[in-house]
């Protein structure tokens, strides 16, 4: 089973069974202030997922579809952007170090 909470490490905000999340599909899924750091989430569909404020450091979307995902203040340093489809027009509010 795998839980994601959110950075503080106190509030659950998604619980999936299994034990991956490649190639998962999680449209729509409010992961305001996630901890995704170092998770793999290659191929995933990210379309139109809340990933605002979200820790993503050293991700792998590799393959991912982030389209209409909100990334505002997410921190995207060493994430793994290779084919990673994502609105160009949301880029600007992120950070990628």
């Amino acid at each position: 089973m795998i839980v994601i909470y959110d950075k503080k490490g106190f509030t659950k905000l998604l619980e999936i069974p299994g034990m991956s999340l490649r190639g998962m599909d999680l449209r729509g899924v409010n992961l305001k202030e996630a901890n995704l750091v170092q998770v793999d989430l290659t191929g995933a569909d990210l379309r139109d997922v809340n990933l605002e404020q979200a820790d993503l450091r050293l991700v792998n979307l590799t393959d991912a579809d982030l389209t209409g995902a909100c990334l505002a203040g997410a921190d995207l340093m060493g994430a793994n952007l290779t084919n990673t489809k994502m609105d160009t027009k949301k880029i600007i509010p992120i950070q990628i170090v």
